[in-house]
């Protein structure tokens, strides 16, 4: 009988491990990094170092933040690094309007390449990863024939917002967010997330429901696409350069590792925009930790790649219960 007893106990503290991993696992993961650099890393307490890792890691959220609402529909957004690689061509060649106008060109264009994304996806039947993937190589190509190389940028407006902050707070930091409140704001309190939600949990069950599944789908990708845009924006501040070569290479890769490992399951139905916040931070702290231990970028993309398997396999391991 005992021998029975434990292997009824085994699955079920299995499951109970695997859940809290799935639902606690990234904050766990950000406070293990934070007590080892505290531990071992040489003025990780320091202000600077603070202030450098939350300005690094502002716009990989901004990216994250649309990123995860695209694959709360069973979605996916691929041309965020390229769109970001475009707002800056556009904000170079537009900044001798002033800033504002600017940003408003570099807004317009996150909206068109999101607009083409959710038109292929919602009227053509495009799956996204193919959409997306069309859009991504393309709009770099674009971005390149507008600015074929780096051109440095000095307006005082622009270049205050990359390294200004308020008491303390840098404003990049405090534009991501504001942006993570309002995403949450949405995802949780409005109409707009809940059918997101339900269409990502079942399309046809959305369609015969009556919910505007097209709107909704173009509306996600034009979110990404802005966001996507403004992370350029922000990057180009931060920068003081406008580079398509380089900016918003990868970026995808590490906006799609923010969300799943902060629990938001690639299957759809669900958005966990907090967890997103935290999956952002623990691959900035990962990524600085093993920079400050003179370990090589290689050994960063497998850690990042053992991160994305563990998140992957505790929401697999959720979803056969």
């Amino acid at each position: 009988m005992a021998d029975v007893a434990l292997r009824n106990a085994l699955p079920a503290d299995r499951a109970a491990a695997v859940r809290w991993l799935q639902e606690y696992g990234v904050y766990a993961g950000v406070v293990v990094l934070l007590l080892f650099n505290v531990a071992f890393t040489d003025h990780f307490l320091s202000a600077a170092n603070f202030r450098t890792q939350a300005v690094q890691v502002a716009p990989v959220l901004v990216v994250a933040l649309g990123m995860a609402l695209a694959i709360g529909t069973e979605g996916i957004d691929l041309s965020v690094g390229s769109v970001m690689a475009l707002s800056t061509s556009l904000l170079s060649l537009y900044l001798g309007y002033g800033p504002w106008v600017a940003l408003l060109t570099v807004v317009v264009g996150g909206v068109v390449i999101g607009l083409a994304n959710g038109t292929l996806i919602a009227f053509v039947g495009v799956q996204p990863i193919v959409a997306t993937l069309a859009l991504m190589v393309g709009t770099r190509g674009l971005a390149l024939v507008m600015l074929p190389q780096l051109k440095d940028v000095r307006d005082p407006t622009l270049l205050s917002l990359g390294s200004g902050d308020v008491v303390g707070v840098p404003y990049l930091v405090l534009i991501a967010a504001a942006l993570a409140v309002v995403v949450a704001f949405v995802v949780r309190r409005t109409t707009f997330g809940r059918q997101l939600l339900a269409i990502g949990d079942s399309r046809p069950a959305a369609q015969l429901a009556g919910l505007p599944v097209r709107r909704v789908l173009i509306t996600v990708y034009v979110c990404s696409g802005v966001l996507a845009a403004v992370a350029g924006f922000l990057s180009t501040a931060r920068l003081s350069a406008s580079d398509p070569t380089s900016l918003g290479q990868l970026m995808e890769l590490s906006a799609i590792t923010a969300v799943v490992v902060g629990g938001t399951p690639l299957t759809g139905g669900r958005v966990r925009v907090g967890g997103t916040v935290a999956g952002a931070l623990l691959i900035q702290l990962l990524t600085a930790t093993l920079i400050k231990h003179d370990l090589s970028p290689s050994w960063t993309q497998l850690a990042q790649a053992v991160v994305i398997i563990l998140a992957v396999y505790a929401a697999r391991e959720r979803g056969k219960r």
